[in-house]
């Protein structure tokens, strides 16, 4: 027998007209667990091996550059990548993001955008600064994709013979693949502590390395997680039309996440070798 949806009111706490849904608590979470997390790595001398060491305030004033650079380019990605065509037909929903549809790649870039240019305006190592930020990246991811769950939304593939599949309240009567929770799994608690134990192990001392890691593993984590994951209505399978999971559809998920892997294997091989690691000359600077 399938597992019923759990009742989840999406609203978490409402006080009149105004109403904070979980979704939103799971970027503030995000947020905050990652601001933490980062203020502790910043603080740790020997991970930054000579490189200059962001300061507390440093870390606080990225926090609000990170959540402008996730947010717009969350979603401006789901507008170019994901439904395109009727945002072209009615532009002003664009600016509706209460209404949900968001890009995790196009916060990605957003978020990276952001963090080049919050560094090089403070005098810190840009390359080091990314890998710090993807150490704590997974926390968000974790608490967004339990956030996406509960919201019933980005369901599962059918899964008729899966012995813990999920009848979700709008996908109709089939039980699907909870592939949320895989993703939250998967992208986040299975990454983070992939990235905690390289940070300790390498530090930062070779920028860029940690987040190469982070990169490669998120593509390798979505990719996986894509082939259980419902492609998105108004796109479906880009190639191949199967719908049974672990068969041949490729969807957009997969696509985008190929030159992810790509660019971290890249950036992997090249702060092994010591290509991105600045001169003295820079570093004395």
């Amino acid at each position: 027998m399938p597992l019923s949806f759990p009742i989840i009111d999406p609203v978490a706490i409402s006080i009149g007209p105004f109403a904070i849904r979980w979704y939103a608590l799971a970027y503030v979470a995000g947020l905050l667990g990652g601001w933490f997390y980062a203020k502790r790595l910043a603080a740790k001398a020997e991970l930054w091996g000579g490189l200059k060491q962001p300061k507390p305030i440093d870390v606080d004033d990225l926090i609000v550059w990170v959540a402008l650079g996730v947010v717009l380019g969350g979603r401006i990605g789901y507008v170019l990548f994901y439904n395109l065509s009727s945002y072209l037909s009615h532009p002003l929903e664009i600016f509706a993001i209460w209404r949900g549809g968001m890009s995790f790649h196009g916060g990605f870039l957003g978020s990276v955008l952001a963090i080049v240019l919050f560094s090089r305006s403070r005098g810190l190592n840009p390359l080091a600064m990314l890998d710090m930020a993807s150490v704590v990246t997974p926390i968000g991811l974790f608490f967004g994709r339990i956030a996406n769950f509960i919201n019933g939304e980005l369901w599962g593939r059918p899964a008729p013979d899966f012995p813990y599949a999920v009848v979700f309240p709008h996908a109709g009567p089939e039980p699907r693949h909870p592939s949320q929770l895989y993703e939250a799994f998967g992208e986040g608690l299975i990454l983070f502590l992939i990235m905690a134990v390289a940070a300790r192990r390498f530090g930062f001392r070779r920028p860029g390395l940690l987040g190469g890691i982070f990169v490669l593993g998120y593509a390798v984590a979505r990719i996986v997680c894509e082939f259980f994951r419902e492609p998105d209505a108004q796109l479906g399978f880009l190639f191949g039309s199967s719908v049974q999971a672990l068969s041949g559809g490729i969807t957009m998920g997969m696509l985008l996440s190929v030159p992810m892997a790509l660019i971290g294997i890249g950036f992997i091989v090249m702060a092994m070798r010591g290509h991105t690691r600045p001169s003295r000359t820079a570093e004395a600077a």
